[in-house]
């Protein structure tokens, strides 16, 4: 049914005197259980429906969409209109047609889930996280999500791609509290496209842990350390260099990495992969929102920038072709994204989906905690958000263990770590074989030379 409306919509596109159109429709539906004390504490059913089209005319671009079906009819004349207002731009344009193939990205047992088998398991989230340790006072939240949904992209050059995907997460912020009246939350979350993937009690275990190792925490005075970021807090650092290695972000020259293609960029111990076509990843999809083919690809090789991330338009620009990065919703345009990007040690062999990684450089998490003889491991981060697009300064605040002769000796708080995130990721000396994925960014816990820390 959404194929025939997209190639009605664009065969009335082109006879009214566009030279290309396309046509994105995507249907979701999802549900989100959230618990407290075992009992169900909020019930949110999602159903999101639209139809986006865009449409070339004379090198001039017109958009419109519509939630409902009867606003179906009304789309084309709104594009039509909108391309008349527009300027030239010789860069506009679809992309053509191209082969996919099918990745593992819908699980039939999500979409079989009951509400019951969801509330099931927002309640065991609570129970795990309740269960680890008697000075956890309080889950503030334990929510479960789930989702089901289908993407249609048709455009006037013969691409016709669809897929079905699913998703399920769980996530938990924990309150701890010691005898002498000390209080830490912790958090944890895990997400897929496969339910068997999300470990409902470990997620629950994880966040609780998280609280209780920061009981009794000290305030320190400044220093300059090693530190050991978490894989938590990695990943907030990578997913704020992975902004600049957009396209879109360099053209607009709000990139720290405009001009640096081919150069150095980083610890030449790590490499940075984006790859689209990830079993079960939050981020894969056959093609990207436009209907270019996922790809895996080697983004920063041994610390060398090799490319930027593009979608259609964007290479055009820079004269190169998509690597399949248009995200977009049907409200917008496409613009650049990650599919799903991640730090490994540099030649190693590993996939994303294996706990091992073979590289010389890679050892276990705790060894990089054995190797600093004092310093700082970062548990958890503030505001890295806030860094700078353009330099890559920062300034973050910052909780975690202090490190003395390769132990843990007590918790910090109250620290604020500073630096550049260039300068930081030049910095790894060495990298944990603990990978962990957030979302559709992963990273294994990773240990930096000497690092600013402010009281």
């Amino acid at each position: 049914m959404n194929s025939n409306i997209a190639e009605d919509i664009i065969r009335k596109a082109l006879n009214r005197g566009c030279d290309e159109a396309e046509v994105f429709i995507k249907n979701a539906r999802g549900i989100s259980v959230e618990v407290k004390s075992g009992k169900v504490e909020a019930l949110k059913a999602s159903l999101d429906f639209g139809i986006a089209l865009r449409v070339i005319k004379k090198q001039k671009t017109g958009f419109s969409f519509t939630t409902s079906p009867d606003g179906i009819g009304k789309i084309l004349e709104e594009a039509l209109d909108g391309a008349e207002w527009t300027h030239e731009d010789k860069y506009a344009g679809i992309p053509d047609s191209m082969p996919s193939t099918e990745l593992l990205i819908f699980d039939k047992q999500i979409e079989a889930l009951k509400d019951e088998d969801i509330i099931k398991d927002a309640i065991l989230l609570e129970e795990s996280a309740m269960t680890l340790d008697e000075r956890i006072k309080k889950v503030r939240k334990a929510e479960v999500s789930s989702g089901a949904g289908s993407t249609v992209i048709i455009n006037s050059k013969g691409l016709n791609a669809s897929y079905r995907s699913t998703y399920y997460s769980a996530i938990v912020t924990t309150l701890a509290q010691d005898a002498g009246g000390d209080s830490q939350t912790g958090w944890d979350y895990s997400g897929s496209r496969r339910r068997d993937n999300v470990d409902i009690k470990a997620v629950g275990k994880e966040a609780s842990r998280r609280a209780i190792e920061l009981l009794g925490s000290r305030k320190i005075s400044a220093v300059r350390v090693p530190v050991v970021l978490s894989a938590a807090v990695a990943v907030d650092f990578l997913e704020m260099l992975s902004a600049s290695l957009s396209s879109e972000a360099v053209q607009k020259q709000r990139s720290f990495l405009t001009g640096k293609i081919g150069k150095n960029i980083i610890s030449g111990i790590i490499d940075i992969i984006d790859d689209g076509t990830m079993a079960w990843g939050t981020g894969t999809r056959p093609v990207d929102d436009e209907g270019v083919p996922a790809l895996n690809k080697t983004v920063v090789s041994r610390g060398l920038l090799n490319g930027y991330l593009y979608n259609t338009y964007t290479a055009k620009k820079d004269g190169v072709s998509s690597t399949g990065n248009a995200v977009r919703g049907y409200k917008s345009l496409p613009g650049v994204g990650v599919t799903n990007i991640y730090i490994k040690p540099a030649g190693s062999q590993e996939t994303a989906v294996s706990s091992q990684n073979s590289g010389r450089k890679a050892i276990e998490n705790n060894s990089l905690v054995k190797s600093v003889k004092r310093g700082l491991m970062v548990l958890g981060a503030m505001g890295v958000h806030t860094a700078n697009p353009i330099s890559g300064d920062f300034s973050v605040g910052i909780s975690g263990l202090w490190i003395e002769n390769g132990e843990a000796a007590y918790p910090v708080k109250e620290a604020v770590m500073s630096g550049n995130i260039l300068d930081m990721f030049n910095k790894v000396e060495a990298v944990g074989n603990d990978l962990r994925f957030y979302g559709s960014a992963g990273s294994p816990s990773l240990l930096i030379g000497d690092m600013d820390i402010s009281a």
